[in-house]
């Protein structure tokens, strides 16, 4: 009996994560008001990079920056080089005489590098990018119109990824990011989103506070500094950035990494889970549920093993084997087999899941050492939109 209530407990829990929470946010009807997005808006925008040994990247991402079409008297660079030990410095300074500001600290990580990238900030706007992803140029005018509503503190643009036939891991998870985005769409439209994609977002300078130098999520701890504050942050998917697939393992480091510092950030800011939280009954099963799913997961196979036979333990205990098959056989499938139909969406969900559950590290282990940059691996002809083919300063 408690093997059974135990089971129905995680399975229906689990049901309405993956299921039930989508399917009714996607029939919500209660929306916030409009936002009063304005291109003509204009107001003076810092872009603060923060970068370490980012020589590979740097002069595309200055070129492309600057491509950006946007008044460039409203417009300042700000470039820290977290302790860079390449050419990187270099090629910053070399882009001086175009408004582009080099700020050189010792390495301490992203978050105490931003940090030091506000303090030397003058722009109304503070516009947060990394130094691989590319931006169309219309994404800063689309980003800062949304600023003219004085009810929206941050705002997001949409990423994209641009894949070649070697990197399937990220071609797989396409279906978890598009729902993502959607999701980030409906919830702007009721009030606020949670987070912010953080290699492309903009947030007001008069609501930034300082990161703590150990966070390992910074998008997410001002993403909820502003939204605590009373402010909307939104997504606008009329601003573009475009970033390369990642290599095989890519995808779990990428999200064991964000994942923690969702932890990170949200036991810092308890107040999430009470009525503080004007957006709790969606912040509950769209992204606290995707931490705890793997554990109801777990805890719902107990269930089911400990039941006294019967068809319902088998079958469930089948699908649960069959799932972690198809994950693993999927990686060592050609890309044109039919049965990857199946097994890409299973390792999806298994990677998604081990992230998750292995997230819990961040309580245990030094933030650092969850910090692994996410490399490419570039052929001669991969380019992203947006991307010059020379880069001269």
């Amino acid at each position: 009996m408690i093997a059974a209530l135990i089971l129905v407990i995680a399975a229906t829990v689990s049901l309405y994560i993956l299921l039930g929470y989508p399917l009714l946010l996607a029939a919500w009807k209660r929306f916030g008001l409009p936002i009063q997005k304005n291109l003509d808006f204009r107001t003076t925008v810092s872009v603060l990079l923060a970068v370490y040994n980012g020589q590979e990247f740097i002069a595309k991402k200055l070129d492309n920056l600057l491509s950006l079409e946007y008044p460039s008297e409203f417009l300042d660079v700000v470039v820290v080089s977290d302790g860079s030990t390449d050419a990187t410095d270099s090629i910053v300074l070399s882009y001086a005489h175009r408004n582009v500001r080099l700020v050189r600290v010792p390495h301490g990580g992203k978050a105490a590098a931003l940090n030091s990238a506000i303090s030397h900030a003058g722009g109304d706007i503070l516009f947060f990018v990394d130094v691989r992803q590319m931006l169309d140029t219309q994404a800063l005018r689309h980003l800062v119109a949304n600023f003219a509503d004085p009810t929206v503190g941050a705002v997001t643009g949409e990423l994209r990824y641009v894949h070649s036939d070697r990197w399937g891991e990220a071609t797989d998870i396409d279906v978890y990011w598009k729902y993502e985005i959607w999701a980030r769409q409906r919830h702007s439209r009721i009030d606020s989103i949670f987070s912010t994609t953080g290699c492309f977002y903009a947030m007001r300078r008069s609501l930034a506070e300082p990161i703590p130098s150990d966070t390992l999520a910074d998008d997410a701890f001002n993403t909820l500094k502003v939204f605590f504050r009373g402010y909307r942050v939104v997504i606008d998917t009329d601003a573009l950035a475009f970033d390369y697939g990642v290599v095989a393992g890519g995808e779990f480091r990428r999200k064991l990494r964000t994942l923690a510092g969702a932890w990170q950030v949200w036991t810092r800011l308890p107040k999430l889970f009470a009525s503080a939280n004007r957006m709790r009954f969606h912040f509950l099963p769209h992204k606290f549920g995707r931490l705890i799913l793997p554990w109801l997961i777990i805890v719902g196979l107990i269930g089911a093993f400990l039941l006294h036979g019967g068809a319902v333990r088998l079958t469930l205990l089948a699908v649960a084997l069959a799932v972690l098959a198809l994950a693993a056989l999927d990686s060592v499938l050609p890309r044109k087999v039919v049965l990857r139909r199946i097994s890409s969406p299973a390792r999806s969900f298994v990677v998604l899941n081990a992230a998750a559950l292995f997230s819990v590290m961040v309580f245990f282990v030094s933030p650092e050492r969850l910090w692994k940059p996410t490399r490419v691996q570039l052929g001669a002809t991969d380019t992203l939109p947006g991307e010059q083919s020379e880069n001269k300063p």
